[in-house]
Order: structure tokens, then sequence, then C-alpha cells
């Protein structure tokens, strides 16, 4: 999994009907997108430090131009 700042976290939840989370990306731990990441929740306007598991995908909300660098 690759992220880059400004994309969303979504974390499906583990049973049908369940509610899902999802956050926007604002902190990269490592230059090459890969996780932790910094995410701002939008339930609850809090920064954690997030390693997303199996239930979890990032969603690119603004095209990043391959020459942009990760930090």
């Amino acid at each position: 999994m690759k992220a880059h700042i400004g994309d969303q976290l979504v974390v499906e939840s583990p049973i049908t009907g369940g509610i899902r989370r999802d956050g926007e990306i604002v902190g990269l731990h490592h230059e090459d997108g890969t996780p932790p990441y910094d995410v701002l929740w939008s339930d609850t306007d809090e920064v954690s430090v997030i390693f997303p598991g199996p239930d979890a995908h990032i969603r690119r909300l603004e095209p990043h131009s391959k020459d942009s660098s990760a930090r």
C-alpha cells in the first residue's frame, strides 16, 4: 500500500452493515509512501498514526505527478 499526502484512507467494517471510517492522510513516515500514516479522521477531527490492515484501502482524491516527492 502506498499513499500521498491528501489521499483518503478508508477502513471498511468487518461486519455487514457496519460503519466504515475514513480520513485524510496528512503525514507520511516514509518517503516511498508506505505505512504508517498520520490520518485526520473525518468523524473526530483527530489525527492518529495508522498501520492500515487488510480492511483498508487508499482513495486518491487528487492526481499526483510521478515526480512529486512524499514528505
